[in-house]
């Protein structure tokens, strides 16, 4: 207990510091179970309790922090997950798409012949399209989902978890086969360095992976430690 705070700032505070994920969603988790003890404390005082007692009595009713944590949790992973999965679908695919276009659109360099290169280069080439198209596709089965009206799964936690592992594998993966592939293309690519859509694709690319990876890490994060399983009936925020 902290000096001087009463029963409901101790449940509420240690509640606060046991979540982790989303800034926003989590302090409204906190302030709806603040408001639902206090009005619980509130009706205590109505039938006679003295304030203090009153708190106490709220916070038992309202149960411990180890039983009532896991439930907010999983809609803190459903949350993350939500938009690691949003980013995926929607990042991944234009990404793809976009590199396609770019030889096709721009007259200023030719697009490149693959004469002469590694009998490897063009499988692994549509390989890598295909992959990341797919990554696309799983992602937009992960949003389906985690869907806020509509949830596919019972608990966020493991499939939030699973999409930041998948991630942390893919990203290198795809990174690896790219670097691959620029150096099998040998010739192909001379005059890249001076082709300016290019230029500004390859550092989207960069820029779009090192987001993927951070929001996978924040999978990783807000499902740490959370296998506990879910109360029985309950469902925090709708």
């Amino acid at each position: 207990m902290m000096a001087g705070s009463g029963a409901i700032d101790d449940y509420v505070t240690t509640l606060a510091r046991t979540l982790r994920g989303p800034g926003r969603l989590r302090r409204d988790m906190v302030a709806e179970a603040r408001d639902g003890l206090e009005d619980a404390a509130a009706a205590y005082r109505d039938e006679g309790a003295d304030p203090a007692a009153a708190e106490r009595m709220a916070v038992a009713e309202f149960g411990p922090v180890a039983e009532i944590a896991p439930g907010y949790q999983d809609e803190l992973a459903a949350c993350e997950g939500r938009r690691t999965a949003a980013a995926l679908f929607l990042v991944v695919p234009v990404v793809t798409v976009s590199w396609s276009l770019v030889w096709q659109i721009y007259p200023e360099l030719p697009p490149p012949t693959y004469e002469g290169k590694p009998s490897w280069f063009m499988p692994l080439a549509r390989f890598l399209d295909f992959f990341q198209l797919t990554m696309g596709l799983l992602g937009a089965t992960a949003l389906l989902l985690l869907g806020r009206r509509w949830r596919g799964v019972r608990r966020a936690e493991p499939l939030t978890r699973a999409l930041g592992v998948l991630l942390w594998i893919q990203v290198p993966a795809i990174f690896v086969m790219g670097m691959a592939l620029s150096a099998g293309a040998g010739s192909a690519l001379d005059g890249f360095s001076r082709y300016t859509p290019g230029l500004v694709l390859a550092a989207v690319s960069y820029l779009s992976q090192g987001w993927l990876l951070y929001c996978a890490t924040r999978c990783l994060i807000v499902t740490r430690g959370t296998a506990a399983p879910l109360p029985a009936g309950r469902r925090i925020l709708g």
